[in-house]
């Protein structure tokens, strides 16, 4: 019979729980910081169209395009004052 061979076996599903734990852990950050991304565009795109819907009255509209979208998307609405000001001056 095994003597002793309990305490091995149970350091090792403790072990490989622990790794699997860490391996999580490490790779839900990247994740998180995918998701804040995309929430932050949408949004920015949100804020672009709202801009547009109001500026197509008062002729002045800023382009949709991805750089537009990820300044507003990450600046908000400074950002998007931002390029309503460029749009404006160029």
């Amino acid at each position: 019979m095994l003597n002793g061979g309990g305490f091995e076996i149970a350091m090792a599903i403790l072990l490989g729980i622990l790794i699997i734990y860490l391996l999580f852990r490490l790779l839900a950050y990247p994740f998180r910081l995918i998701f804040a991304l995309v929430l932050k565009v949408i949004v920015g795109l949100v804020l672009l169209l709202g801009f547009n819907l109001v500026g197509a009255w008062l002729g002045v509209t800023i382009g949709i395009n991805p750089v537009t979208v990820l300044v507003t998307g990450l600046l908000g609405v400074p950002g998007l004052f931002m390029l309503a000001v460029l749009q404006y001056l160029f």
